[in-house]
């Protein structure tokens, strides 16, 4: 056992859990000054003010002294493609000067332009890429991290992505937790005539060949037109019900095509984007379990008007924040910063911005066992180097963060 001990301020989450994580106001970070956490390497034991703490741990001899430390549920990020190759800074700067989609797309860029440079390296280039972009990420502080598959878009591709997800998630465990979520229907390659034949051909040809190795966490899809409509998506997400695997969906970000519905009638661990889920869509997320996911890193890197959070979170959705950390639509990897620039815009409280990168973003994941410090959840934490919390989000773009005590 352990002791976490003195802690300055120690969020909690207790209440925001006890709220299921919405319709959250600023007391229920449930913050406890000069606190302690006894922990073994399962459970969260106990949690209180220091001088409380039961005599039955006063033996205990490995503690820390956490004075000068914040310590939150440790952050998530529920949302990111880190294992690609190639880089479209050029595109970027493209867009910059006013080149739309078709435009980049005309010149080579585009989705389809990392899935030839990810086709074009090898395994290990591909691992050792992801594995640096990880050690950055958790240098923020960011413990449990999601890494979609579907920069390849082959079958042997797509199999050499999940199966790189899975060595990454071997290689960093405990340190990090990797999630892997398997999108090989992310797009559709030029040499298929159409999204169905690509599904039925690849997709769900490869998802099934995959799930007996027990690698895949969740399934996810692009419902978007031009990308893959309702009857794929329900055709996927019924073959994945089947091989009892979660699944997530990027949905309504260019249109509003119904996706968040999809994803309430599915019990999909999160709906992810919604920039232009209507009103029908934001009462669904708000009336089921799903996630509404949303990425504002997306928004400002593409300079799209963002999601409306605000309806959202009013009419009773669980919201998240993610990255969307990718080589083309938002080349940005750390959730902390983009959570705390979005949070006066959307608006969210203190509650709501804190819950968004931890306890919903875990939720997101499936992860019920962890995003918030009370008896009986993981120990995972995250730790900074300030006073109170307050200041983390303060300061933009300054890291605060401790590596793992």
């Amino acid at each position: 056992m352990r002791i976490l001990e003195n802690i300055s301020e120690l969020l909690t989450l207790e209440s925001a859990l006890n709220k299921d994580g919405r319709h959250l106001l600023p007391e229920d970070l449930s913050i406890l000054n000069n606190a302690s956490v006894v922990f073994d390497n399962d459970n969260i034991l106990w949690v209180g003010h220091t001088s409380q703490l039961p005599e039955q741990y006063s033996v205990i001899t490995d503690r820390i002294d956490c004075s000068d430390l914040v310590v939150t549920p440790e952050l998530v990020d529920s949302h990111t493609h880190i294992v690609f190759g190639g880089n479209r800074a050029n595109e970027y700067k493209m867009r910059l000067d006013g080149a739309d989609y078709q435009a980049i797309a005309n010149a080579g860029g585009g989705i389809l332009y990392t899935m030839n440079e990810t086709n074009k390296a090898s395994e290990q280039e591909l691992f050792d890429l992801a594995v640096e972009r990880i050690n950055r990420i958790a240098s923020y502080g960011i413990g449990t991290i999601e890494i979609k598959s579907g920069y390849s878009l082959t079958y042997d591709g797509e199999l050499r992505e999940s199966l790189i997800i899975d060595r990454l998630k071997k290689h960093f465990y405990p340190r990090v937790q990797i999630f892997n979520t398997f999108l090989a229907a992310h797009a559709v390659p030029k040499s298929f005539k159409s999204s169905s034949e690509y599904l039925r051909q690849v997709v769900i040809p490869l998802l099934k060949d995959l799930a007996p190795k027990n690698i895949i966490d969740a399934v996810d899809i692009f419902h978007e037109s031009g990308y893959f409509d309702e009857k794929d998506t329900r055709e996927l997400f019924d073959v994945a019900k089947s091989l009892n695997l979660a699944i997530k969906i990027h949905a309504d970000e260019f249109n509003d095509n119904g996706g968040a519905t999809i994803a309430s009638n599915y019990q999909a661990l999160s709906a992810d984007h919604l920039l232009c889920t209507g009103d029908k869509g934001i009462t669904d997320l708000a009336n089921s379990s799903t996630v509404a996911t949303v990425l504002p890193g997306t928004g400002f890197f593409l300079g799209k008007p963002q999601a409306n959070a605000k309806k959202m979170l009013a009419a009773g959705c669980k919201l998240s924040i993610a990255s969307d950390y990718n080589p083309g639509s938002c080349h940005f990897d750390n959730v902390l910063f983009v959570a705390s620039l979005s949070a006066p815009m959307y608006p969210l409280n203190s509650a709501q911005l804190w819950t968004g990168i931890t306890l919903n973003a875990a939720h997101a994941l499936g992860l019920t066992d962890q995003g918030a410090i009370i008896a009986g959840k993981k120990p995972r934490f995250s730790f900074f180097n300030v006073k109170n919390v307050s200041e983390i989000t303060y300061n933009w773009g300054r890291n605060f963060a401790v590596q793992k005590l």
